[in-house]
């Protein structure tokens, strides 16, 4: 990696000037820096000068016009978050580039998150709280705001019914609110009567229904623990039936919620790459993958990938800042804000966390 090699001032230099490229939008002359810097000993201008040179031949600056400034590059953007991780001003990432680092010690503002929370006011479901993000991040973040739904995490529960088919051997039928149906047979480590099954399926049935299937899961094992001795049997038959595949859910394409295509045109001056980028983004399979790759589900880091070309050539500029919303020990989705470079980085990666975490006091899940 290039920036292993940074002296101690060329760190300083690249640092100050993704800062100034962030603010203004503008490539950044040595002149503007050396204004930045106040003329500070050692870093006069024809220093500054000999320091981008060296970081341009390291293919960490580049030009866009021969009497221009420098803008950075993907490698600059992925050497700026690592020092935000490093020095604490970022939460704990994921980066493609680098371990998970220290968590957070600068929150987002009171008014930020006064934004954030009056936004989801009203959000009853999972399916609301996802694409409300979507719709959060791209206003905040004026690029792309994007929500993906876990395989399950929009299917709720309408009823389920269990037949003793042979010894060890049970069919549940699983019926969704959407009207999907779901035999499954499954095979069971212990015997059930009949009256078991019928009382297990009331239960489910009574307790559950109109419930997220994902979230029944996590809440029966938390019930199991809870309650053990009075719902001893009772509940270890359910835990059983679920664990099986009971509640695995019905095969549907994916649900994605995305918003903010106009932040895109607004930020962007090159249209024949803009096109480029937005037919690319216009398949939505290509961004499920993309997140499916990205973020990992099981852990609850914030993922900061700079540079997505390996996607797709036509987002070689754009950055993805995502993080798994959980529901107690379930995975609701994955949010995510898709966007140029020149975004606000620090902010960006809190929203994204706070708005990850946002969902289990919308649901008011029990912690785990």
């Amino acid at each position: 990696m290039p920036e292993t090699r940074l002296s101690s001032r060329e760190r300083l230099v690249l640092t100050a000037l993704i800062d100034l490229y962030i603010a203004s939008g503008e490539p950044v002359a040595s002149q503007a820096l050396a204004a930045y810097f106040e003329n500070r000993d050692g870093l006069s201008s024809a220093t500054l000068r000999n320091v981008m040179s060296t970081l341009g031949e390291i293919g960490l600056l580049e030009q866009p016009h021969t009497s221009a400034g420098r803008v950075p590059t993907a490698a600059a953007f992925r050497f700026y978050v690592e020092q935000l991780a490093q020095s604490g001003r970022a939460p704990a990432l994921a980066q493609a580039s680098s371990a998970a680092a220290a968590a957070a010690t600068a929150p987002l503002s009171e008014a930020r998150r006064g934004q954030i929370e009056e936004s989801f006011s009203g959000v009853t479901s999972s399916n609301d709280y996802l694409e409300r993000t979507s719709h959060v991040l791209a206003l905040i973040s004026s690029g792309l705001g994007v929500a993906l739904a876990s395989s399950t995490a929009g299917q709720i529960l309408e009823h389920i019914h269990f037949s003793r088919l042979a010894t060890g051997r049970v069919l549940a039928v699983l019926v969704t609110q959407a009207g999907a149906v779901q035999d499954r047979v499954l095979i069971l480590d212990r015997e059930m009567t009949h009256q078991e099954l019928e009382t297990a399926a009331h239960y489910l049935n009574e307790n559950f229904r109109g419930w997220p299937i994902e979230r029944i899961r996590a809440e029966v094992g938390r019930r199991m623990e809870v309650e053990r001795e009075a719902y001893r049997q009772l509940v270890a038959s359910v835990e059983e039936l679920c664990r099986k595949g009971a509640l695995a859910g019905v095969e549907a394409a994916p649900v994605l919620f995305v918003e903010g295509i106009a932040n895109l045109i607004a930020a962007e001056q090159d249209r024949e790459r803009l096109r480029q980028m937005l037919f690319a983004l216009e398949a939505k399979q290509r961004l499920v993958e993309l997140l499916t790759a990205y973020v990992d589900g099981s852990r609850q880091d914030v993922r900061v990938v700079v540079g997505l070309d390996e996607a797709s050539p036509a987002m070689q500029d754009l950055v993805l800042i995502g993080a798994p919303a959980r529901l107690g020990a379930a995975n609701l989705g994955t949010v995510a804000v898709i966007a140029p470079t020149r975004i606000q980085y620090q902010e960006m990666i809190q929203a994204v966390s706070y708005i990850a975490r946002l969902s289990e006091r919308i649901f008011d899940v029990p912690a785990q």
